[in-house]
């Protein structure tokens, strides 16, 4: 991996813990509210973190397979990225 990629990395990740810090704020106001919606708010939570974590595990499988886990990182970063992104855009609403 070139060395200024783990700059862009590095910033890619940043903005990730941004995201998800205000995923985590609105989460949490919806959680407070302890009505119906608040209940489905956490069984999706609970569940979208069980499926992404079994899809960056075979990512990550398939990469150590290949001999490529250097250039799995950034693609995790990305799709991580994408899912808290959504979750931003739909709590948002």
């Amino acid at each position: 991996m070139h060395p200024l990629a783990f700059f862009s990395l590095g910033m890619s990740m940043a903005r990730l813990g941004l995201d998800a810090q205000v995923v985590i704020a609105e989460r949490m106001n919806r959680l407070a509210r302890g009505d119906f919606a608040a209940g489905v708010e956490a069984t999706r939570m609970v569940t979208e973190k069980a499926l992404a974590m079994g899809e960056v595990n075979a990512r990550l499988a398939r990469a150590a397979a290949a001999g490529t886990l250097d250039k799995v990182g950034p693609e995790i970063v990305r799709f991580y990225g994408r899912k808290v992104r959504a979750n931003r855009r739909r709590l948002g609403k």
